[in-house]
């Protein structure tokens, strides 16, 4: 009597972050504990939806219900390991389509993922919640670019950022005026809105909050130092920066950090993970965005997070299942 669950770890997706979900894929499904799971991997392209064998074939996901038909044989799954970064599945849609099929899933709700998906829409609400944020100008395809009044809002130096794009796709530091026409067109490339933010100077720290044994858990913070300028795409994942967890910082930021990222959990009312960055501006962090589905190679942020509150890979991602079947029991 097969008492194992079948979970469809969904990788890939439609964003420049496609071969990073991939890496995440496969490291869940490596460390996905066989004794309690049956791990199978769907590749989520613009093009087909497929679930990947082992012997390297691809067999089509009927989107009606998202079964597999595996030659007679049809593959329905208990819940759904969501490794997307980037749309379809940490925009909402995905997460709506799980729900409107009733199947569960790991990460938040659509509604959720929407809202911190949209850099723009999610500090605007925080920021009506007291959460300090940097000042900011919006521009969306199309507009004009009036430089004037983009510096008169956020001063020299400041960032430029595609709204809804992840892994520092679409990011660039712009210290003189002239610089912001290539920024503006480069974020462009990644989204039609475009997000303006004044520089914030000081330590950037990340810190993961996730649902653990039923609770919701604060991690140990990460600061992160980059090499680069910024925390870019490089830094990222070129190893040209360096992370400290848990951050060297003095405990009463570190509590003012765990403070926040939990209120914005709660104020959003999460469910999965979120990993929260910000920027310690003297001893106050200024939130700059919210992931719901964050790295999840050995070396990505929030698992190293887990690893320093004693907590596995397996622990991590088998907790993240066990929570979203309790969310749907």
């Amino acid at each position: 009597m097969g008492s194992t669950k079948k979970i469809a770890i969904i990788m890939g997706g439609y964003s420049s972050e496609y071969e990073i979900s991939l890496k995440s894929g496969e490291v869940v499904c490596k460390w996905l504990d066989r004794r309690q799971y049956d791990p199978y991997r769907i590749l989520i392209r613009r093009d087909r939806w497929v679930l990947l064998t082992g012997d390297g074939r691809e067999l089509p996901v009927n989107r009606h219900d998202f079964s597999v038909d595996l030659g007679g044989e049809i593959l329905k799954f208990d819940c759904v390991f969501n490794a997307i970064h980037g749309t379809p599945g940490e925009n909402g849609l995905l997460q709506a389509y799980f729900e409107l099929i009733g199947m569960p899933q790991t990460s938040c709700g659509f509604y959720q993922a929407a809202i911190t998906f949209n850099k723009r829409d999610l500090l605007s609400i925080l920021k009506a919640s007291g959460v300090p944020a940097a000042r900011s100008y919006h521009l969306n395809k199309g507009q004009e670019l009036d430089e004037k009044a983009i510096i008169q809002a956020v001063g020299l130096p400041c960032f430029v950022k595609a709204n809804r794009a992840g892994s520092s796709y679409g990011v660039s530091l712009v210290k003189e005026a002239a610089g912001l026409h290539g920024a503006v067109e480069a974020a462009f490339r990644e989204d039609d809105e475009v997000l303006i933010e004044a520089a914030l100077i000081g330590r950037e720290v990340s810190v993961g909050v996730i649902r653990h044994q039923g609770q919701t858990l604060v991690l140990p913070i990460t600061e992160i130092i980059s090499e680069n300028e910024f925390f870019d795409y490089q830094a990222k994942y070129e190893g040209k920066s360096r992370e400290v967890t848990p951050a060297q910082i003095p405990e009463p930021v570190a509590a003012k950090v765990r403070e926040l990222a939990a209120a914005i959990y709660d104020r959003l009312r999460m469910t999965g993970y979120s990993r929260s960055e910000f920027i310690l501006v003297g001893d106050q962090p200024h939130l700059l965005e919210v992931n719901t589905t964050p790295g999840l190679t050995e070396a990505s942020i929030l698992p190293q997070q887990a690893a320093a509150a004693g907590i596995s890979l397996a622990e991590l991602f088998g907790g993240a299942i066990e929570d979203a079947l309790a969310k749907n029991g």
